[in-house]
This record gives structure tokens, C-alpha cells and sequence, in this order.
């Protein structure tokens, strides 16, 4: 039981830092952005190219990968995603699942369509034991790193300056901009943020989860049941939905395997009806 509370922890982890951009786009920015695997995607592929091929350290991959689909981001945000932040939200649904359509098919042309996986050093590579119990050093590196990202994100959205324009620019973008906040420039960097964290997600994941160009369309569901659970007015609750599913889907998994993923499915259908804006809601959110 402790070993599937250690791995259901370290899957939570990961799917927090997959769909942490997709928590903020969509709570904060109020934007529905599909297409946010993509951007996981393109992180993951980014760092298998530098690990796999280019043979640098898997630190620098995950660097790479950070780096590579939050430049991403910033690009697309700028040159198409501004372009539909007034639409309506059957506009931005059908704008961002052509886009992971799009991806999907460059991703099958230029890397292949069969399944990858990057490699891992030998260091992060079998168990270690801890107060008598061997645990996967590889999801304690997970478990490490997402739990740092998550401190930082929650730091940098509330404790911030940056954040607190951020939910200026939110709340009224009118009065944002005449207090002299650069809205555009506020939203560009924190999309630009939420894809390079999906990056990361994509290249920690890679090992578990695995590359293949339909990652966006099959993790999908996975994204928005987080957002959906754990409710988009604070990073508090997609992290604690995130432990949730995460474990509840290691648990199902290993005590009912002829169920699968019907778990989390059932989970998010009797927190939908018992509480549709999802479990962590601030007081008063909408």
C-alpha cells in the first residue's frame, strides 16, 4: 500500500506540472486551450532529441525541454493566440483542437509514429531504499522537482508583483491598462510560462508516460479532469486533484485492473455532480 501511495504521489506530481499551465490559462486567464499537450509534447521531443541524439546530460534535456516550449508559446501566443482571447469558448475549442491536430501530424512526419522514450542516466536508474522500503529513484527525482515547481508557481502567483498584475489584468483589463500594466505583455509571459512547464512535465514524463505523436489527443482528458476537480480559481486545488487522481488511478489500476482508467472517470462524474465548479473552490469564486 505504501509503495502505490509513492507512485500514485509521483504520477500526481507529474500530471500537477503537465496541467499547471492549463490551470492558469484557463482559471486565471480564462481561456480553453486544447492544445496544451502539445506544447507537453514538444517539450518531451525537444529534450529525447538533445538526450537521445545530441547524448547531453538529461539536467541540460530538461532545460532544453523548459526552454524550447515556452519560446514556443510566447511565439504562438503572439501570433495567433491573441487573436482569439475575446472569442467565445466554441472558438477557442475549435481553434486549439486543430492546432493539436496540426502538431500531431508535423510530429508524425518529422519523428515517426512509434512510441520513444528518453534515456535516463544511470544514477536515476533502479531503486533506493528509504526506511526500509525501495522506492523508484527516478520518481523521487519527479516527486523533487514538481514539488519544487509547484512551491515556486504558488509563490510566484501570490506573494509576486507579477502576479498581482496578472490578476489585475484578469479581473479588468480597462483598468489594468490605465494603472499602466502591459496586459498583453502580462499574458504573453504567463502563457509563455505554462507551456514551458508543460514541457518539462512532457520530458519528466517520458520515461513513464512515453513520446508519441498522439500524446496531446490520448492526455487530454487527463488535463481537464485536474482542472476540472480540483476547480481554475487557484493553483491549490489542481495540485490537491492532481494527488487525488493521481492516486485513486495507481490504486484502481493495481486492485482492479479490468477497470483501467474508470477510476478517475467515476471520480470526476460524482465531484461534477456534487460540485460542479470543482472540490477546492475559493468562497465566493465564480
Amino acid at each position: 500500500m505504501v509503495t502505490i501511495l509513492f507512485d500514485g504521489i509521483a504520477y500526481g506530481m507529474l500530471l500537477f506540472v503537465l496541467a499547471a499551465g492549463l490551470s492558469v490559462t484557463l482559471g486565471l486567464m480564462n481561456f480553453v486551450n486544447l492544445a496544451h499537450g502539445a506544447f507537453a509534447m514538444a517539450g518531451g521531443y525537444a529534450a529525447l532529441v538533445v538526450v537521445n541524439r545530441l547524448g547531453v546530460p538529461f539536467g541540460f534535456g530538461l532545460v532544453v525541454a523548459f526552454l524550447f516550449s515556452a519560446a514556443l508559446g510566447a511565439l504562438l501566443e503572439r501570433t495567433l493566440y491573441v487573436h482569439v482571447y475575446a472569442k467565445s469558448h466554441l472558438d477557442q475549442v475549435l481553434f486549439t483542437i486543430g492546432l493539436v491536430f496540426m502538431s500531431v501530424a508535423i510530429v508524425d512526419y518529422t519523428m515517426g509514429s512509434s512510441q520513444q522514450f528518453i534515456a535516463i542516466p544511470p544514477a536515476l536508474q533502479g531503486q533506493v531504499t528509504v526506511l526500509g522500503l525501495d522506492m523508484s529513484k527516478y520518481r523521487l527525482l519527479i516527486i523533487l522537482i514538481c514539488g519544487l515547481v509547484t512551491a515556486l508557481l504558488q509563490l510566484g502567483l501570490t506573494k509576486t508583483r507579477f502576479g498581482s498584475r496578472l490578476r489585475a489584468a484578469v479581473d479588468d483589463q480597462r483598468v489594468a491598462r490605465g494603472l499602466g500594466i502591459n496586459v498583453g505583455a502580462v499574458f504573453g509571459l504567463t502563457f509563455a510560462l505554462g507551456s514551458g512547464l508543460a514541457g518539462l512535465g512532457g520530458a519528466l514524463g517520458a520515461e513513464i508516460l512515453g513520446l508519441d505523436p498522439i500524446f496531446p489527443l490520448k492526455y487530454m482528458i487527463y488535463f481537464l479532469i485536474v482542472v476540472t476537480v480540483g476547480g481554475t480559481s487557484s493553483i491549490t486545488g489542481p495540485f490537491l486533484a492532481s494527488l487525488l487522481l493521481g492516486i485513486a488511478d495507481v490504486a484502481g489500476k493495481y486492485y482492479v485492473p479490468q477497470l483501467g482508467a474508470f477510476v478517475i472517470y467515476t471520480i470526476m462524474i460524482v465531484v461534477l455532480i456534487l460540485r460542479p465548479q470543482g472540490l477546492f473552490v475559493r468562497k465566493g469564486a465564480r
